[in-house]
Protein backbone atom coordinates (compact mmCIF):
# COMPACT_ATOMS: atom_id res chain seq x y z
CA UNK A 1 0.00 0.00 0.00
CA UNK A 2 1.05 3.51 -0.71
CA UNK A 3 0.79 6.71 1.89
CA UNK A 4 -1.58 9.07 0.85
CA UNK A 5 0.18 12.75 -0.68
CA UNK A 6 1.42 14.74 1.47
CA UNK A 7 -0.31 18.12 3.09
CA UNK A 8 2.57 19.34 4.39
CA UNK A 9 4.57 20.46 0.73
CA UNK A 10 7.93 20.47 2.67
CA UNK A 11 7.23 16.53 2.62
CA UNK A 12 7.04 16.38 -1.26
CA UNK A 13 11.12 15.34 -2.26
CA UNK A 14 12.88 17.50 -4.88
CA UNK A 15 13.67 15.29 -7.69
CA UNK A 16 9.62 14.44 -7.96
CA UNK A 17 8.84 18.30 -8.75
CA UNK A 18 10.14 19.48 -11.92
CA UNK A 19 11.29 22.79 -10.97
CA UNK A 20 13.66 25.07 -13.29
CA UNK A 21 16.93 26.09 -11.39
CA UNK A 22 17.19 30.01 -10.88
CA UNK A 23 20.85 31.33 -11.68
CA UNK A 24 21.86 34.80 -10.10
CA UNK A 25 21.49 36.53 -13.20
CA UNK A 26 17.63 35.60 -13.43
CA UNK A 27 17.38 36.81 -9.50
CA UNK A 28 18.92 40.10 -10.16
CA UNK A 29 17.02 40.88 -13.37
CA UNK A 30 13.79 39.81 -11.44
CA UNK A 31 14.47 42.19 -8.74
CA UNK A 32 15.43 45.13 -10.88
CA UNK A 33 11.49 44.59 -12.07
CA UNK A 34 10.50 44.83 -8.75
CA UNK A 35 9.87 49.24 -7.86
CA UNK A 36 11.84 50.67 -4.69
CA UNK A 37 14.03 49.02 -2.06
CA UNK A 38 14.14 45.40 -1.41
CA UNK A 39 16.40 43.99 1.68
CA UNK A 40 16.98 40.60 0.29
CA UNK A 41 19.84 38.49 -0.54
CA UNK A 42 19.89 36.54 -3.67
CA UNK A 43 19.85 33.38 -1.82
CA UNK A 44 16.83 34.47 0.22
CA UNK A 45 14.71 35.22 -3.02
CA UNK A 46 16.13 32.36 -4.59
CA UNK A 47 14.45 29.99 -1.42
CA UNK A 48 11.53 32.13 -1.70
CA UNK A 49 11.21 30.63 -5.32
CA UNK A 50 11.50 27.57 -4.13
CA UNK A 51 8.90 27.38 -1.49
CA UNK A 52 6.59 29.20 -3.39
CA UNK A 53 6.73 26.33 -6.44
CA UNK A 54 6.73 23.34 -3.92
CA UNK A 55 3.54 25.23 -2.42
CA UNK A 56 1.91 25.23 -6.02
CA UNK A 57 2.43 22.18 -6.69
CA UNK A 58 0.85 20.92 -3.83
CA UNK A 59 -1.76 22.82 -4.21
CA UNK A 60 -2.00 21.63 -7.94
CA UNK A 61 -1.67 17.89 -6.97
CA UNK A 62 -3.68 17.47 -3.65
CA UNK A 63 -7.08 18.10 -6.01
CA UNK A 64 -6.83 14.71 -7.41
CA UNK A 65 -6.65 10.83 -5.54
CA UNK A 66 -6.58 7.35 -7.32
CA UNK A 67 -10.32 7.45 -6.12
CA UNK A 68 -11.22 9.85 -8.25
CA UNK A 69 -10.35 8.97 -11.32
CA UNK A 70 -10.52 5.44 -11.27
CA UNK A 71 -13.02 3.24 -13.08
CA UNK A 72 -15.61 1.31 -11.27
CA UNK A 73 -17.19 -0.61 -14.37
CA UNK A 74 -14.69 -3.31 -13.17
CA UNK A 75 -15.46 -7.16 -13.49
CA UNK A 76 -12.76 -8.93 -11.41
CA UNK A 77 -11.63 -12.11 -12.41
CA UNK A 78 -11.70 -15.36 -9.97
CA UNK A 79 -8.56 -17.68 -9.19
CA UNK A 80 -10.31 -20.93 -9.85
CA UNK A 81 -11.75 -20.04 -13.70
CA UNK A 82 -9.53 -21.18 -16.54
CA UNK A 83 -7.59 -18.80 -18.87
CA UNK A 84 -9.92 -19.14 -21.78
CA UNK A 85 -12.81 -18.57 -19.95
CA UNK A 86 -11.11 -15.30 -18.00
CA UNK A 87 -9.46 -14.37 -21.84
CA UNK A 88 -13.34 -13.37 -22.86
CA UNK A 89 -14.13 -11.30 -20.04
CA UNK A 90 -10.97 -9.66 -20.58
CA UNK A 91 -11.50 -8.83 -24.13
CA UNK A 92 -15.14 -7.62 -22.87
CA UNK A 93 -14.46 -5.15 -20.76
CA UNK A 94 -11.75 -3.66 -23.23
CA UNK A 95 -8.73 -3.19 -20.25
CA UNK A 96 -5.54 -4.94 -20.86
CA UNK A 97 -5.79 -6.25 -17.24
CA UNK A 98 -8.18 -7.12 -14.67
CA UNK A 99 -8.06 -7.53 -10.66
CA UNK A 100 -8.32 -10.99 -9.68
CA UNK A 101 -9.89 -11.17 -6.58
CA UNK A 102 -10.62 -14.18 -3.64
CA UNK A 103 -13.80 -15.03 -1.97
CA UNK A 104 -14.36 -12.20 -0.04
CA UNK A 105 -13.52 -9.61 -2.53
CA UNK A 106 -9.90 -8.80 -1.78
CA UNK A 107 -7.35 -8.39 -4.44
CA UNK A 108 -4.91 -11.19 -5.01
CA UNK A 109 -3.54 -10.87 -8.51
CA UNK A 110 -3.73 -9.08 -11.97
CA UNK A 111 -4.44 -11.11 -14.99
CA UNK A 112 -3.21 -9.29 -18.08
CA UNK A 113 -2.86 -9.56 -21.78
CA UNK A 114 1.34 -10.05 -20.85
CA UNK A 115 0.41 -12.89 -18.95
CA UNK A 116 -1.46 -14.51 -21.49
CA UNK A 117 1.79 -14.24 -23.79
CA UNK A 118 4.14 -15.67 -20.96
CA UNK A 119 1.96 -18.50 -20.62
CA UNK A 120 1.70 -19.19 -24.30
CA UNK A 121 5.18 -18.73 -24.12
CA UNK A 122 5.28 -15.78 -26.93
CA UNK A 123 7.09 -12.06 -26.18
CA UNK A 124 4.08 -10.73 -28.74
CA UNK A 125 0.87 -11.21 -30.37
CA UNK A 126 2.65 -11.56 -33.60
CA UNK A 127 5.17 -14.43 -32.28
CA UNK A 128 1.63 -15.66 -30.91
CA UNK A 129 0.24 -15.86 -34.09
CA UNK A 130 3.03 -17.24 -36.15
CA UNK A 131 3.08 -20.33 -33.17
CA UNK A 132 -0.54 -20.71 -33.51
CA UNK A 133 0.10 -21.46 -37.77
CA UNK A 134 2.17 -24.52 -36.29
CA UNK A 135 -0.17 -27.71 -36.13
CA UNK A 136 2.41 -28.63 -32.99
CA UNK A 137 1.63 -25.47 -30.93
CA UNK A 138 -0.81 -26.96 -28.13
CA UNK A 139 -2.92 -23.52 -27.56
CA UNK A 140 -6.44 -25.22 -26.73
CA UNK A 141 -4.36 -27.00 -23.83
CA UNK A 142 -2.97 -24.35 -22.50
CA UNK A 143 -5.64 -22.19 -22.10
CA UNK A 144 -8.30 -24.90 -20.76
CA UNK A 145 -5.76 -26.30 -18.04
CA UNK A 146 -4.34 -23.27 -16.79
CA UNK A 147 -6.53 -21.30 -13.91
CA UNK A 148 -6.21 -17.67 -13.41
CA UNK A 149 -4.49 -18.15 -10.14
CA UNK A 150 -1.62 -20.00 -11.92
CA UNK A 151 -0.79 -17.83 -14.67
CA UNK A 152 -1.57 -14.20 -12.89
CA UNK A 153 0.95 -11.39 -11.74
CA UNK A 154 1.22 -11.71 -8.24
CA UNK A 155 1.42 -10.43 -5.45
CA UNK A 156 -0.21 -7.46 -7.07
CA UNK A 157 0.64 -3.78 -6.64
CA UNK A 158 -2.18 -1.68 -5.83
CA UNK A 159 -3.02 1.38 -4.32
CA UNK A 160 -5.73 3.23 -1.36
CA UNK A 161 -8.57 5.28 -2.74
CA UNK A 162 -7.36 8.26 -0.87
CA UNK A 163 -3.17 7.98 -2.79
CA UNK A 164 -2.68 11.32 -4.53
CA UNK A 165 0.23 12.19 -7.23
CA UNK A 166 3.41 10.74 -5.49
CA UNK A 167 1.95 7.55 -4.15
CA UNK A 168 0.35 7.18 -7.64
CA UNK A 169 4.13 7.53 -9.61
CA UNK A 170 5.74 5.33 -7.26
CA UNK A 171 2.92 2.36 -7.63
CA UNK A 172 3.21 2.93 -11.36
CA UNK A 173 6.76 2.72 -10.71
CA UNK A 174 6.99 -1.02 -9.54
CA UNK A 175 5.44 -2.36 -12.53
CA UNK A 176 5.11 -1.70 -16.24
CA UNK A 177 1.26 -2.32 -16.43
CA UNK A 178 -1.51 -0.11 -18.23
CA UNK A 179 -3.09 -0.52 -15.17
CA UNK A 180 -3.47 -1.17 -11.23
CA UNK A 181 -6.72 -2.01 -8.49
CA UNK A 182 -7.46 0.70 -6.23
CA UNK A 183 -8.51 -0.97 -2.97
CA UNK A 184 -9.68 -0.18 0.58
CA UNK A 185 -8.09 -0.50 3.85
CA UNK A 186 -8.19 -4.15 4.10
CA UNK A 187 -7.65 -4.65 0.16
CA UNK A 188 -10.88 -5.05 -1.00
CA UNK A 189 -11.13 -4.06 -4.89
CA UNK A 190 -12.92 -0.24 -5.52
CA UNK A 191 -12.36 0.20 -8.99
CA UNK A 192 -9.07 0.40 -11.72
CA UNK A 193 -6.69 2.90 -12.16
CA UNK A 194 -5.48 3.33 -15.71
CA UNK A 195 -1.86 4.82 -16.54
CA UNK A 196 -3.73 7.36 -19.24
CA UNK A 197 -6.12 8.42 -16.51
CA UNK A 198 -3.56 9.39 -14.53
CA UNK A 199 -1.83 11.63 -17.28
CA UNK A 200 -4.97 12.78 -18.36
CA UNK A 201 -5.74 14.47 -15.03
CA UNK A 202 -1.89 15.46 -14.45
CA UNK A 203 -1.73 16.47 -17.89
CA UNK A 204 1.00 14.76 -18.00
CA UNK A 205 3.10 13.16 -21.37
CA UNK A 206 4.47 10.73 -19.81
CA UNK A 207 5.87 8.58 -17.36
CA UNK A 208 9.72 7.92 -17.05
Amino acid sequence: MMPKFPDNTDDIPDDNVSEMELTDDDVLDAMRHIPGYLDITIEDFREIYHLAHRHAVGRLFAGVTAGSIMRTDVEPLQPSITLDQAAKTLADSNYKGLPVVDAEGRVVGMLTETDFLKRLKADSFLELLLKMLDDTFEFTHCCHDTTVGQAMTKPPVTVRADAGFLAIVEAFHCHPGRSMAVVDAEGHLLGLLLRKDFFAAYKLRELS
